[in-house]
């Protein structure tokens, strides 16, 4: 029995050889994304955070505005201790 040669075999020899790429694929549709309400949201909510980070925690512009008002005498009166005291009630839910 005889074996016949069957040439040379070298399997790195193809490698180089691919075929050329044929490019995207155009479906005719643009391209498009849906945000869902949930999303949004938490995107609202983050930039509320960045934007109470960002706020100093003491407005001194405020604080004058108030040392200002209790300079004047007249400014204490009933109806702004009410008034007061109603904030105060309304923020422990009373």
């Amino acid at each position: 029995m005889t074996i016949n040669g069957l040439g040379p075999v070298d399997p790195l020899k193809n490698m180089g050889k691919t075929d050329k790429p044929s490019g995207p694929v155009k479906s005719g549709r643009p391209d498009s994304i849906e945000v869902s309400s949930e999303a949004k949201s938490q995107a609202e909510l983050l930039s509320a955070r960045e934007i109470a980070r960002s706020a100093p925690e003491v407005r001194m512009d405020r604080v004058n505005e108030v040392k200002v008002k209790l300079q004047n005498p007249n400014y204490i009166n009933n109806a702004i201790l009410e008034s007061t005291a109603e904030g105060i009630l309304k923020s422990f839910g009373l």
